[in-house]
């Protein structure tokens, strides 16, 4: 059985029983039965059906935020945004699939035809994260049905519910059966489902480990994969930012869904002429937060997702300080905190350096490493040195050095005066061990799909 414990209070929230092998087998047959019928519906067609699909699943959003909160925790209060990043990025993606999708002519003449079609890959396998449930899932799953592919979903163990209004919505939007189905699978059962000859391609949003499961599971079959994986995501604030909402943004950057955001921030280097006055100010701004019952419409930093990565955390903290690092937040106003609960208080970590784990490894969490730089040159050495690179930023009043410096920074989205947000119409990517593939803007659909090229001689 699949047990989905709500870091609320560590109580059983739903039981749901793995797919048998049998069931397995059906979802995969009928899928692979479904391709040729998805694939020859036209793209108007398919367009008007995903559009009622993403409507339908927005009309049921009370409930839809209130079981997100229980399962992973976010405060109730934020829930909603994630129903409008939903929509967002379900539109954009449905009023530009015609330019993604559209014939590529190489040559058009008296007598030559020639072009590129963009066929889909037959069944997309998404393996879907529990921290951003419905904003990861949706990066995969429209696109990938506009290009005319069948998917199969698995979503994390700790949000089930998500699949299954996901599901619900597909039905009552009229997607033809089979199309779209979704799985509750264990480990071993997702590794078969990976290396079955009827999937296509594999979309996983996860950790490096399981991103590197994946690849194995794959094995020698001819197939893609798009990873996104691990980040330590960095911020440079610059002596000539406006200094009150590099503050705001960075403390929101570090905390928001206590921390377990893939493109949160980590890591912060300051100016050494601001340095001191960031810390004070960010300290202020953190101990203003409510640490409690994301059910209470007052929170605003709910638990992490399950004790033991509550504990993680924690000890990934505690070890720190004892290297010498400080705690610039006073714990004392989190009194909620303790280590039976997923409950874990905001820190701000200064005197650090990359000796500390701390400043390299993902602690995905509400905590944060803050030091001192005397240049850009130290920002930009420290920002680059770490296995991982999805976004970086930069607090800044000059959009030309911004330019500069952010082409030297190895990641695969670079900000300037914000973070942790996604544009649909920009490539989400990652370089290092954050990743292969990309989501979002219309090259995301190149992956979804495969050319096939028209040399038509008239003779």
């Amino acid at each position: 059985m699949l047990k989905t414990i709500s870091p609320i209070d560590n109580s059983v929230y739903l039981e749901r029983p793995y797919a048998s092998p049998d069931e397995i087998e059906n979802v995969l047959k009928l899928s692979n039965q479904s391709k040729i019928i998805w694939k020859n519906t036209s793209l108007e067609e398919r367009k008007e059906l995903v559009s009622r699909f993403v409507d339908s699943f927005l009309s049921n959003s009370k409930e839809i935020e209130e079981e997100l909160c229980r399962q992973m925790g976010r405060p109730i209060s934020q829930c909603s945004g994630e129903m409008r990043g939903f929509e967002e990025r379900a539109k954009y993606m449905i009023d530009n699939v015609d330019r993604a999708l559209e014939k590529v002519v190489s040559k058009n003449d008296s007598e030559f035809d020639n072009y590129v079609i963009k066929n889909p890959l037959g069944t997309i396998f998404i393996i879907a994260p529990w921290n951003y449930p419905y904003n990861t899932s949706v990066n995969s799953i429209v696109p990938s049905l506009l290009a005319g592919n069948c998917v199969i979903l698995k979503h994390s163990s700790q949000t089930p519910l998500c699949a299954e209004q996901l599901l619900k919505a597909a039905k009552k939007a009229g997607i033809p059966d089979n199309v779209f189905q979704i799985l509750h699978l264990d480990h071993a059962s997702t590794s078969k489902v990976i290396s079955d000859k009827r999937i296509d391609h594999v979309l996983f949003t996860g950790s490096v480990s399981g991103g590197r499961e994946v690849k194995k599971a794959i094995g020698t079959r001819f197939i893609g994969a798009g990873l996104e994986l691990g980040g330590k995501d960095p911020a440079y604030v610059r002596s000539d930012c406006n200094f009150e909402h590099a503050v705001e943004n960075l403390v929101d950057g570090s905390y928001f869904n206590s921390g377990q955001s893939c493109c949160g921030i980590e890591r912060i280097y300051v100016d050494e002429k601001i340095f001191d006055n960031f810390v004070d100010a960010f300290k202020a701004q953190t101990e203003k937060y409510v640490l409690g019952n994301p059910l209470d419409e007052n929170t605003n930093l709910g638990p992490v997702v399950k004790l033991s990565a509550a504990n993680n955390i924690r000890n990934q903290v505690s070890t720190t300080i004892q290297s010498g690092a400080k705690n610039i937040i006073d714990g004392s106003k989190f009194k909620n905190d303790n280590s039976d609960n997923c409950y874990v208080s905001p820190s701000a970590l200064i005197d650090v350096d990359h000796n500390m784990p701390f400043m390299t490894e993902e602690t995905f969490g509400p905590t944060v490493g803050i030091m001192k730089v005397k240049n850009e040159n130290e920002a930009e050495n420290l920002m680059n040195d770490s296995a991982y690179g999805l976004t970086a930023a930069i607090w800044t009043s000059d959009k030309g050095f911004a330019k500069n410096f952010g082409a030297k920074i190895q990641t695969g989205t670079f900000f300037m005066n914000r973070c942790d947000y996604l544009d649909p119409g920009l490539a989400w990517t990652g370089v290092k061990d954050t990743g292969m593939g990309i989501t979002l803007s219309v090259l995301g659909f190149d992956h979804l799909t495969r050319a096939k090229s028209f040399h038509l001689r008239k003779v």
